[in-house]
């Protein structure tokens, strides 16, 4: 797999005139972050290239490039993605999808293993624990909506406990703070200390594309579109399918 990597990246430099050694600015979403930090080394390794990366939550990228921020590349979910294309943020016609990621559901280790099977155990399993964690990412929007739509929202608001920007769900459930927690399968997985049951079931499961896009003030714009090109590559499946994550 490597060596299609690497011959895939010196392609995409030839093709898009990245030849010489660029230092290459991110802003990324988490819930690319493992499988990202498997696959960049290798860019680098191919390309010359260097790679700095910013990590945060959607709210806090939202809040920085409000502010101003600029980077040469953007990781994250493609509905907000989109949104910084029609604020001419980003260049129209960048995205290119990387991942898509579903929803999944974990416990502190060792702890009772509730039945997550179907969207009656799910709400049966939230009205039962004594506190629920969620993000305030995408996954997290979404739980928001799902708890209105089962009825359950009024009866569980006082143990909703909600993560701080860049803090996993998965340590809020290692540390006892949160008796279930809710988060992306790939943000789920690296965490020690907890058990990862599984996805939610399909009938309420949300997947969520994180794309990346170009800025339009980038200052590397050719390298930055090679590193997501790469990202974006068929070779690199296998490492996000390691990661709980599945070709956008």
């Amino acid at each position: 797999m490597k060596s299609s990597l690497i011959i895939g990246v010196t392609s995409l430099m030839l093709a898009s005139g990245a030849a010489q050694a660029a230092e290459i600015s991110v802003i990324a979403s988490n819930a690319f972050r493992q499988a990202y930090l498997e696959l960049v080394p290798q860019f680098e390794k191919a390309s010359g290239h260097t790679v700095k990366t910013t990590w945060s939550g959607s709210l806090d990228i939202k809040k920085r490039l409000a502010a101003g921020e600029t980077y040469d590349l953007l990781i994250m979910a493609a509905p907000e993605l989109d949104e910084f294309i029609k604020q001419g943020k980003l260049v129209a016609g960048s995205r290119i999808d990387l991942v898509k990621s579903g929803v999944g559901v974990a416990v502190k280790a060792g702890a009772p293993r509730p039945d997550i099977s179907s969207a009656e155990s799910i709400k049966a399993a939230l009205l039962s624990a004594k506190s629920i964690g969620y993000s305030q990412g995408p996954s997290g929007a979404y739980l928001v909506g799902l708890f209105q739509k089962m009825g359950i929202a009024d009866a569980i608001k006082d143990k909703v406990k909600v993560s701080v920007v860049g803090q996993p769900v998965g340590n809020m459930v290692a540390s006892g703070e949160a008796e279930i927690g809710f988060q992306q399968v790939s943000e789920l997985l690296p965490v020690k200390g907890i058990d990862f049951l599984g996805p939610l079931p399909a009938s309420i499961q949300q997947i969520t594309t994180f794309s990346a896009g170009q800025f339009a003030a980038a200052k590397e714009p050719a390298a930055a579109k090679a590193l997501a090109a790469f990202l974006a590559a068929p070779a690199a499946t296998p490492v996000k399918t390691k990661h709980g994550l599945d070709p956008g």
